[in-house]
């Protein structure tokens, strides 16, 4: 109960929609990098704000940005 006092806050919107873009490129690693923490972990959508869409497809491209060796798995 004390826990829920003052906690109305403002809805995060997706930054994604808020640019207009449609597809997320995994090439972008400036914009990905946002979305990742030290360890390495991917934000999920509750604390990035993005809608289901980008989200899944911003975790698609972390994960294809990883595998070609464009970001790191962990962040030392």
């Amino acid at each position: 109960m004390a826990r829920d006092r003052g906690r109305k806050g403002r809805r995060k919107v997706c930054s994604f929609c808020v640019d207009k873009i449609e597809h997320v490129d995994y090439k972008e690693t400036g914009r990905l990098r946002r979305y990742v923490t030290e360890r390495g972990k991917v934000l999920p959508r509750r604390i990035s704000g993005n809608c289901a869409v980008h989200q899944r497809q911003m975790t698609g491209a972390i994960k294809r940005a990883r595998h070609m060796a464009l970001m790191p798995y962990t962040i030392e």
